[in-house]
């Protein structure tokens, strides 16, 4: 049950509520947002752009910034080079969801995610929006202020909240970032104990291991966040 096989089934049905979604005018799309200390371009907090979308649609990297994308490979290689791995975040967005998708307490959107997400091995944290950084701010920085655009639709100025306020949707695109740590199993010799001896030793690990799990997690995250956009949609 720990293994990153499981997340086949998870992709399959991420897929079918994917193309639910889109049928609703729902898209979910994400991206390696960093690798080690190296990082790609953030997406829009505010608008889904044409330019944003043919860079996710056309990226044969997972990356928005193709030179960040060729820098981050450098270092997944010089990770497998060392017998090592190197941990990364995937940044994800949910566009075109309705008004008041999610409920309060417990019940919600953001919480919803989380729940999903998490059962994904290898997430050590989740982030919605402005995520750990609100914690710097002063309230009137990290409120989003709202104003009616030219159609007449309540927008907001900025988007801190990640598209979630008190676990219902606002309108805005949902924004949140998922860690993954490094790969566990590495080449390198590690301390570990012999449990029938009762004594300290070392392991190797043999086989085949990816450097960074971030990189295939991508449409994992995708297909999570699916799930549990869609299970939200249908309580609705």
């Amino acid at each position: 049950q720990f293994s990153a096989r499981l997340t086949a089934p998870l992709c399959v049905v991420g897929g079918i509520a994917l193309q639910a979604l889109k049928a609703q005018g729902i898209t979910i799309h994400a991206h390696l947002l960093s690798v080690g200390e190296v990082t790609d371009r953030p997406c829009d907090p505010l608008a889904f752009s044409a330019e944003e979308k043919a860079l996710f649609a056309g990226a044969a990297f997972p990356a928005l910034d193709e030179e960040a994308g060729r820098r981050m490979q450098e270092r997944i290689e010089q990770a497998r080079l060392a017998l090592d791995s190197v941990g990364g975040t995937v940044e994800c967005r949910v566009d075109g969801l309705p008004v008041g998708v999610g409920n309060a307490g417990y019940g919600g959107l953001d919480g919803s995610i989380a729940a999903v997400v998490f059962g994904i091995p290898a997430v050590k944290g989740i982030s919605f929006g402005a995520g750990f950084d609100a914690a710097k701010m002063a309230g009137s920085e990290n409120n989003d202020p709202f104003y009616f655009d030219d159609a007449g639709v309540v927008r907001t100025r900025t988007n801190h909240c990640g598209g979630i306020l008190g676990g219902m949707s606002d309108g805005m695109p949902v924004l949140f970032t998922v860690a993954f740590k490094p790969t566990p199993s590495i080449a390198l010799r590690q301390q570990t104990v012999d449990l029938q001896k009762k004594v300290n030793t070392t392991l190797c690990i043999q086989g085949r291991h990816d450097p960074c799990v971030a990189v295939r997690a991508v449409p994992v995250v995708e297909a999570a966040a699916a799930v549990a956009v869609y299970d939200r949609l249908l309580e609705k």
